[in-house]
């Protein structure tokens, strides 16, 4: 008797937990129940929302960035965490040192003379040898007194923030999580700022407990270089591949590599209607030359792809089946899934999942839609630049 299309799925989801299962140290749970999610939508709602929780913060802050900027938005929030530091918050702030090579010193320097702990992440050395050297904490994550983390695609920046003019801000989304998950993302960040200073940023039973506080399922996703497989990856092609209706992703630098790019195929090839959101201009435009090689062989089997015209596109969010999301600060691309440490939460919840829905179909409606035949009459030179880009795609 043939397997119906319900028991097909059901299948393919097992098995996704179970891969979330073997990627999980054995002290940790595999997903953490009883979890609020509140989806915020722009950057204006996602700093406003985050500066008021650092303003109400009573224990502690933890910030991971990627890059932290010395602009209007980079200095409110330094301001907010200084005054968090001077009513005897402890604030630890790690930030890439290359993601944030524009930003002076001086500016870090400021926060640590009024007691925030500041670390960089990385700085070029040869402490931990030459491999190294290409290793980036990618992560985007804010944890406020344990309870309420603030999570996504936005770096810390006036063009995450809404305070740039069209065509020059970047167009992302995040969200707060507080519930039985917050743990986990403490933990996380206590691995990250351990490596890098050698001692915990807090002694044990410091941290405030993690509270239920909701009815969502939640599974981080914590991938990084020192893993022999990538988990990033991993969890995006299950993700994928348990897909039986629907599948809406947009991502900034795709550049997915063989694997990720026979999981979409697979995927469209049993009836999934696959549509891609991606940038029709990019910050690091090589990416997009890269990304764009593999345009043919995914429209050819019927995946969809649009791009986004009106902003630099910078969200990282994949919706399956109305149901279930996957959200954070991975990309698409070989640097995401081998060489930077990222966080990606994949959430089961419908209504999340929807609202999510919601707002990429709009962010779909406003994009061009990509035809093969449009595709198909790009020059020679650029095809070329493609083939020879790509043989570096790895490293971008």
């Amino acid at each position: 008797m043939p397997k119906t299309g319900k028991s097909r799925h059901k299948r393919r989801f097992i098995r996704l937990k179970r891969f979330l299962a073997r990627i999980r140290p054995a002290a940790r749970q595999v997903a953490s129940g009883c979890n609020r999610i509140e989806l915020l939508s722009d950057g204006k709602l996602f700093f406003s929302s985050l500066i008021d929780a650092i303003k109400r913060a009573q224990k502690t802050v933890l910030l991971e960035y990627y890059m932290f900027r010395n602009d209007r938005t980079g200095s409110l929030l330094a301001g907010e965490l200084t005054d968090a530091a001077g009513r005897g918050v402890k604030v630890f702030l790690i930030y890439d040192y290359i993601g944030s090579i524009d930003t002076p010193s001086s500016f870090f320097r400021k926060m640590r003379r009024v007691g925030i702990r500041v670390v960089p992440f990385n700085v070029p050395s040869f402490r931990r040898g030459v491999r190294w050297f290409d290793r980036r904490d990618h992560r985007k994550m804010a944890i406020i007194d344990g309870q309420k983390a603030f999570l996504g695609g936005f770096n810390i920046g006036d063009e995450y923030a809404g305070l740039i003019e069209r065509p020059n801000s970047f167009r992302d989304v995040g969200f707060t999580l507080s519930g039985t998950a917050v743990a986990e993302l403490t933990a996380i960040f206590s691995e990250t700022w351990e490596m890098e200073t050698g001692v915990p940023p807090l002694l044990p039973g410091q941290y405030p407990e993690s509270a239920p506080d909701g009815r969502a399922d939640v599974t981080i996703v914590s991938g990084g270089p020192q893993q022999r497989s990538s988990y990033i990856r991993g969890a995006f092609r299950l993700s994928i591949a348990s897909a039986s209706e629907e599948l809406l992703i947009a991502n900034p630098y795709f550049v997915p590599g063989p694997r990720i790019i026979r999981a979409l195929l697979r995927a469209a090839s049993r009836g999934v209607r696959v549509k891609l959101l991606l940038p029709a201009r990019s910050d690091v435009r090589i990416v997009q030359v890269a990304g764009r090689s593999s345009y043919a062989t995914l429209l050819s089997k019927g995946v969809e792809i649009f791009e986004v015209e009106q902003e630099i596109l910078h969200a990282k969010v994949m919706v399956v089946d109305k149901e279930r999301s996957v959200i954070g600060s991975a990309n698409l691309d070989q640097r995401s899934f081998n060489r930077n440490f990222e966080i990606n939460c994949i959430i089961d919840d419908r209504l999340f999942s929807r609202q999510m829905r919601r707002v990429l179909l709009e962010e779909f409606g406003n994009a061009r839609q990509i035809s093969l035949e449009e595709h198909e009459k790009r020059s020679f030179t650029v095809r070329l630049l493609e083939r020879i880009i790509n043989l570096f795609s790895w490293f971008l």
